[in-house]
């Protein structure tokens, strides 16, 4: 059961804390955790609670075609371009309170500031809660910021389903957006997304940094390799005999991992998932699958990287005559973050006297979908011990509201200071 909203803001914790709080109430987990997956009851709730949430406080609210979320603070310059702030509202499975939804409540806890404070700005501010980003449901992440910038359309959605077979456009429907009714999500009139989240990183932490102030966000290049090696009986088949597709997975994540680190310290290479056939004890491992996820803020680097890695799989293959199929099924670009907008950034941390840092973003965020459409900039609050995607996340509270603190003045800057 959700929180009264009077909790919220009459109970001595910060404000912050208190939402996230409250917003992880829905989809919560008997761990503890959030499982607030696209277009499930739970999600469903959620957005409603905070469409309540943003009207309660003065905004206009609407949903677009996909299910984003938007509470809009008219502007009295209706030729501006509109100063978007926010963030994700899914979760991955049994994941942690904080990530993506502290960016949504930290932009409506400054709105509501500067509304108090303030009254209207010169230029529209919208708070938005974007409907996807995990891709936890459905294989594809993105879909809210994606429909948002014209990477997606609904024609993307029409063949994926979830682990339940279900469609993702049947999903959409009973979640009340009927694709038969779809309008283009696609917006020409954001003039810059500004992005507050947790770092899921240990960077912040070690460094006893409050902030980080991104300067990039990664680019990513997936990869399932296959080994086709011969299977045959363990006890029988002498070792300078065999094609041992097993061993030879190690050699190339061996590989891997070395080239990686003496690439660049910035660079990680990722074996997560690996299957074995027929995976027995006692039979020589005839085909292997293996994951590697590989990420870097310098598209050149990992290009080269990528290049290296697949010279070396050609010449293994041929030396110990076996079949090694790459097949790349992700490949997203490094994005840059404004300049202009982290310069503000790192001036108002400043000038609040709170301890900051640049910082690569080695996680996808729906900064980097905007951040090719429009000027964005990602700031980041530690994450405790690093950890993220797990009920044990968490941030101290006085960070989030640090951050909460240096997007409000921010937005103030933005939309009641400067002029066009």
């Amino acid at each position: 059961m959700a929180l009264d909203s009077k909790y919220i803001f009459n109970h001595q914790q910060p404000e912050a804390e208190a939402m996230v709080k409250w917003l992880s109430s829905y989809g919560q987990s008997k761990h503890g955790g959030v499982s607030r997956l696209l277009y499930s009851s739970s999600w469903i709730n959620a957005q409603h609670a905070l469409k309540a949430k943003m009207e309660e406080i003065g905004l206009t609210t609407y949903f677009d075609s996909v299910g984003n979320l938007f509470g809009r603070l008219e502007g009295s310059n209706p030729q501006s371009p509109i100063i978007l702030t926010g963030s994700h509202i899914d979760s991955v499975i049994d994941g942690g309170m904080y990530d993506g939804v502290y960016g949504i409540i930290a932009s409506l806890l400054s709105v509501k500031r500067l509304i108090d404070q303030h009254g209207q700005p010169n230029k529209t501010i919208e708070v938005v809660s974007l409907c996807e980003e995990e891709g936890s449901r459905f294989p594809l992440t993105f879909w809210g910021s994606g429909n948002m910038t014209g990477r997606y359309s609904l024609k993307d959605g029409t063949r994926i389903t979830d682990g339940d077979g279900i469609k993702l456009l049947d999903a959409m429907k009973t979640a009340g957006f009927d694709p038969e009714q779809y309008e283009t999500p696609v917006r020409d009139d954001i003039g810059c997304f500004i992005e507050l989240h947790v770092e899921q990183g240990i960077t912040l932490e070690r460094t006893n940094k409050s902030l980080g102030i991104v300067s990039h966000i990664v680019g990513q290049r997936r990869f399932n390799i296959r080994i086709t090696g011969e299977s045959n009986h363990a006890g029988t088949t002498p070792m300078n005999f065999r094609k041992d597709a097993m061993l030879a997975a190690s050699h190339l994540i061996t590989f891997i991992n070395k080239k990686a680190q003496e690439t660049d310290p910035q660079l990680v290479a990722t074996t997560g998932k690996l299957t074995a056939k027929p995976n027995v004890p006692n039979v020589i491992a005839g085909e292997v699958l293996f994951t590697l996820d590989v990420r870097h803020y310098d598209e050149q680097t990992l290009d080269q990287f990528c290049q290296e890695l697949s010279l070396f799989f050609i010449d293994y293959s041929k030396e110990h005559e076996m079949e090694i199929e790459i097949d790349q099924w992700m490949s997203v670009k490094p994005v840059m973050m404004d300049s202009t907008l982290t310069n503000h950034l790192t001036k108002i941390a400043q000038e609040k006297g709170f301890s900051y840092s640049p910082i690569v973003s080695g996680a996808g965020h729906d900064a980097q979908v905007f951040g090719t459409h429009c000027p964005t900039a990602l700031l980041f609050v530690p994450s405790e011990n690093g950890v993220s995607h797990s009920p044990k996340e968490s941030t101290k509270k006085e960070d989030l509201e640090k951050g909460r603190s240096v997007l409000t003045e921010l937005l103030y800057q933005l939309a009641y200071h400067e002029e066009g």
